[in-house]
């Protein structure tokens, strides 16, 4: 998946002329969190964030004392240094980026256009859509040996049951390199049957617990 499809397009924006109250007040009629600063060109030239606004926003007690400050260009108060992302970039690499830069939003740039923007709630929306857990359906998983071959009979034995897949997640086995567990989200609300199959196959179910297994 890249971030051309996830990222929001029809991008709230403000030149950097505007004033610091102009910002204020779009944060609060549109209900956003960021704002991106393009110049005429529609090139981006800096980012406001709601911790920047908050910060250039005076004392509800003491407004009347720096009005002059609200009518200052939100040039003064912008992040120039803006992580940016490419529209072809794909997702779990800026969801890293997200992670290790401590960052909640990250402007979509293409030929130097600002073209879209991507949030930290656009990525979660993202997770939760491919691992399934918006469409009903169970989570089975599947202690396996990391060899070939595996994962096609496990789906094999599903498709016995005729239930469908939503989606399959692959992680490391705690400390144990030949081992990895497989996360299924199953199309199915009773799993029961195709537990005992895996189990009668074979293969190790570790979670749901079943009788006399730990959690």
């Amino acid at each position: 998946m890249i971030i051309e499809d996830i990222m929001i397009k029809d991008v709230i924006t403000l030149p950097q002329e505007a004033t610091i109250e102009q910002a204020i007040e779009t944060v609060k009629e549109k209900k956003i969190r960021h704002i991106p600063i393009i110049d005429q060109h529609k090139n981006l030239v800096g980012l406001l964030c709601d911790v920047d606004i908050r910060s250039a926003t005076p004392s509800i007690f003491r407004i009347d004392e720096y009005k002059e400050d609200l009518l200052k260009p939100v040039s003064e108060i912008m992040v120039t240094d803006v992580l940016t992302a490419h529209p072809l970039d794909f997702v779990e690499e800026i969801a890293n980026t997200f992670y290790e830069q401590k960052i909640s939003c990250m402007p979509v740039v293409s030929n130097n256009k600002l073209i879209g923007i991507v949030t930290e709630t656009d990525l979660l929306h993202t997770y939760v859509e491919l691992t399934g857990a918006n469409q009903p359906g169970s989570q089975i998983e599947v202690k396996v040996n990391n060899r070939p071959g595996t994962l096609s009979e496990i789906a094999a034995i599903i498709k016995r049951h005729n239930a469908n897949v939503n989606s399959i997640f692959i992680y490391p086995y705690k400390d144990e390199q030949a081992a990895k567990v497989l996360v299924l989200r199953v199309q199915t609300m009773n799993p029961t049957n195709i537990i005992d199959s895996l189990s009668a196959g074979g293969f190790e179910v570790i979670w749901p617990a079943g009788p006399g297994m730990n959690l």
